[in-house]
């Protein structure tokens, strides 16, 4: 087995000159403490990926597929765009995105906060299971689709069928949304909600946003038991 050559005392990282294997493993080491920087992702694929430790990550340029993913208690910020599944199965700590993000964007996320400064695409927050996700623009179709539990925030517009099969995840949209999906309708925003969402907004770096632009969804909870008068929503 190849060995590691990357010391947990190194700072810095750079992909075009050492393996994403050994900075990975560099990341996982025990006892990880203090800020590193990758540099020249150039879209790589998994990087930083099952980080379990309270440090501060910043890969600097663009990622690939799943970057970030199953993170605990990091805080890892992307300057650039990334790939699908950014941020997939997070349970705690926070990944910022400072550009753009492709489909699957906190796919099955647990907890912790995930912010997408610019737009996201199809299926952003499908299956979250109690991720926060904060979207600067516009989402893709099928968002928040089966979404069980956790807050998606909309700055934007929302692509078709939105929240498709949610549970008891909750919405905030600014902009407009093409359709919502089966089960999915807008609620009242009574105070509570209002004060989430500034919270929500405020935490992303969205201060200063009106709560009144926005309409919540969510659940209508009438395909929690199969009946057969909805058979065909299911």
């Amino acid at each position: 087995m190849e060995q590691v050559t990357v010391t947990v005392s190194s700072r810095s990282f750079d992909l075009r000159s050492t393996s994403l294997r050994d900075i990975n493993a560099a990341l996982h080491a025990p006892d990880l403490a203090g800020e590193f920087v990758i540099t020249h992702p150039d879209g790589a694929h998994n990087v930083a990926v099952g980080t379990n430790a309270a440090v501060k990550i910043t890969v600097d340029g663009h990622v690939g597929y799943y970057a970030a993913g199953m993170n605990q208690q990091a805080e890892i910020t992307i300057n650039g765009n990334a790939g699908t599944g950014v941020a997939e199965n997070m349970m705690s700590g926070s990944v910022w995105v400072k550009g753009d993000a492709s489909q699957s964007a906190g796919a099955s996320a647990h907890g912790g906060l995930l912010v997408i400064e610019g737009n996201a695409a199809a299926r952003c927050g499908i299956s979250m299971k109690g991720v926060d996700i904060v979207v600067g623009g516009n989402v893709g179709h099928m968002s928040a689709f089966m979404a069980q539990a956790g807050r998606l925030v909309i700055r934007g517009d929302a692509g078709e069928a939105l929240g498709d099969s949610i549970y008891e995840a909750r919405i905030y949209v600014r902009g407009d949304v093409a359709s919502l999906g089966a089960d999915c309708v807008a609620k009242e925003m009574r105070p509570e909600h209002h004060q989430e969402l500034e919270q929500l907004l405020k935490t992303a770096g969205f201060e200063g946003d009106d709560t009144g632009a926005y309409i919540r969804y969510g659940s209508a909870r009438s395909l929690y038991h199969f009946h057969v008068d909805n058979a065909a929503s299911y």
